[in-house]
């Protein structure tokens, strides 16, 4: 029962709940692409996916001077939880313009990007 409360706390922002409609629709993301997708500080942003994380719906994986932030898709303890989220995700407006501004965000240079957020800034980020 204490995992699941858990996980329903951390689904409970609109933030977070953002950051898993934004890693369903894709691959994986880094702090600062995410950083730049939700418009808050560093800070906030490592707040989110370290909830995320604690929970087990979220992984990261460090390639060089990146963290990139992934689903636990595989997951069975969340698979029915996932298949749930992204039916409510397809009728959802403000996920619908994130996926939009996510491929500017992709298409963007990531260096660049973290540069323009002074070089991210984020503890759990893209730069260690």
């Amino acid at each position: 029962m204490k995992k699941t409360v858990s996980l329903l706390k951390a689904l409970s922002d609109q933030n977070r709940l953002r950051v898993v409609a934004a890693l369903l629709s894709g691959d994986e993301l880094c702090a600062c692409q995410i950083k730049e997708l939700l418009k808050v500080t560093g800070a906030t942003v490592s707040r989110h996916l370290a909830l995320l994380i604690q929970t087990g719906i979220v992984d990261s994986r460090k390639d060089g001077r990146w963290v990139y932030y992934r689903l636990q898709k595989k997951n069975s303890d969340f698979s029915t939880l996932i298949l749930w989220l992204e039916k409510e995700f397809q009728n959802s407006a403000l996920v619908q313009t994130d996926r939009i501004r996510l491929h500017e965000i992709d298409s963007s240079d990531k260096m660049e990007m973290c540069r323009k957020q002074r070089g991210c800034g984020i503890s759990t980020g893209c730069f260690n």
